[in-house]
């Protein structure tokens, strides 16, 4: 009787395939997946020939032609609202809040995804709406995977308009969040977009790792004070975390 605990053909193939994008040298594969040197290199023959794997004149291999070809289908098909859905209405349950993904558009974002919860308020927002980076969660938590050059640029062009009395309409005093942003990993948003609204977002990367989006939860001023809306970084985080995982994002291994 065979070990059902063992890996099948499939399974074996699979593991290879997916060293292989992340390891050119052979002994490297060999190494990711467990697997006896034989099996693996009879796997690599039969992906070579079919063209999912292709090698170079220096013996070292990549993903090959058609491999390329499946991602470039997957992604020209991949709708960020579609895939951040199931995991919003999960934060939703989590939270009972009203939670958003707002997607990178230049010098603004554009909210893509928006759950309400189960209270008997709505929020200002809507899907398709624009908004400014430098005074939302969304936006700040998109600006933190920015350089200083690329922020100063952004202030020149912006001028960093003020929504409310606590927008930040300095760049010293924008950086000086952001830094906080990167240090925690989450940003927040007390008031500094719309009078009595604050959220907390975490940001949403491809899988190229760029950070081409990311997802809030909202609540009113007077029902959480941003110590509590804090509280809820952990569910924004893993949240954006999933819907990352499912745009083919790998975090990278320490």
């Amino acid at each position: 009787m065979s070990d059902m605990s063992s890996p099948s053909a499939i399974d074996k193939t699979l593991m290879v395939l997916d060293a292989v994008l992340e390891h050119s040298r052979f002994t490297d594969v060999v190494t990711a997946t467990g697997l006896a040197k034989s099996t693996v290199h009879r796997i690599m023959a039969s992906l070579v020939e079919h063209d999912f794997v292709a090698q170079s004149e220096d013996g070292s291999y990549h993903p090959g032609p058609k491999a390329l070809r499946l991602a470039g289908h997957a992604l020209t098909n991949v709708d960020l609202a579609t895939v951040a859905r199931p995991v919003l209405a999960d934060l939703v349950a989590q939270t009972r809040c009203t939670v958003h993904v707002g997607l990178l558009n230049g010098d603004e974002a554009i909210y893509v995804a928006r759950l309400d919860g189960p209270k008997p308020y709505r929020m200002p927002s809507r899907v398709g709406k624009a908004f400014w980076l430098h005074c939302t969660g969304i936006g700040k938590a998109l600006l933190a995977e920015k350089d200083d050059e690329a922020l100063d640029a952004l202030v020149t062009r912006t001028g960093l308009p003020a929504r409310t009395p606590l927008t930040h309409t300095t760049a010293a005093s924008l950086k000086a969040d952001l830094t906080q942003v990167r240090a925690r990993g989450y940003a927040l948003d007390d008031e500094e977009n719309e009078p009595g609204i604050r959220c907390v977002a975490a940001v949403i990367h491809d899988h190229t790792g760029t950070a081409i989006a990311a997802v809030s939860i909202s609540t009113l001023s007077l029902e959480q004070s941003i110590a509590q809306v804090a509280l809820m970084a952990p569910a924004a985080i893993e949240a954006a975390r999933k819907i990352s995982a499912a745009l083919g994002y790998m975090e990278p291994t320490h």
